[in-house]
């Protein structure tokens, strides 16, 4: 993610955007980025400059659920990966993305491992649901 990069993501979706930062004596060292449509705020991209126990989860999952909420959001989409997000009440979903490749040979080894990984996938989320935190999770 280039300058450019943020420069357009600023100038298409300045009004989707949610910033939550840490700071401490004004100088702020944390942030998630977040983005949001009408019923649901999105993932996050996340970085620090120190560690600070538990920051991670008020940045990227407490004040995303705080914004829900008061935005009258349904949902609360917190992004792949991380078996800690269970504990936290965020059950395995798959999630998707699109991507091109001109390299033919590149993109059939890409597909070849996607193929592999999706199998992989499905067991990990089916495990994981079995996990459940919440009483009669059948999703």
């Amino acid at each position: 993610m280039n300058e450019k990069f943020w420069y357009l993501l600023l100038e298409n979706l300045k009004k989707r955007i949610v910033f939550i930062f840490a700071k401490e004596n004004n100088d702020y060292f944390a942030g998630a980025i977040n983005l949001f449509d009408s019923n649901t705020i999105y993932g996050r991209n996340w970085g620090s400059l120190k560690q600070v126990k538990f920051l991670h989860f008020e940045a990227c999952y407490y004040q995303a659920i705080d914004f829900a909420i008061s935005n009258k959001l349904k949902n609360v989409e917190a992004g792949a990966q991380g078996i800690h997000k269970i504990q936290r009440g965020y059950m395995p979903t798959k999630t998707y993305s699109i991507h091109k490749f001109s390299n033919k040979n590149l993109s059939d080894a890409i597909e070849n491992y996607i193929q592999a990984e999706k199998l992989q996938i499905n067991h990990e989320i089916d495990v994981l649901k079995q996990k459940s935190p919440f009483k009669n999770h059948n999703n």
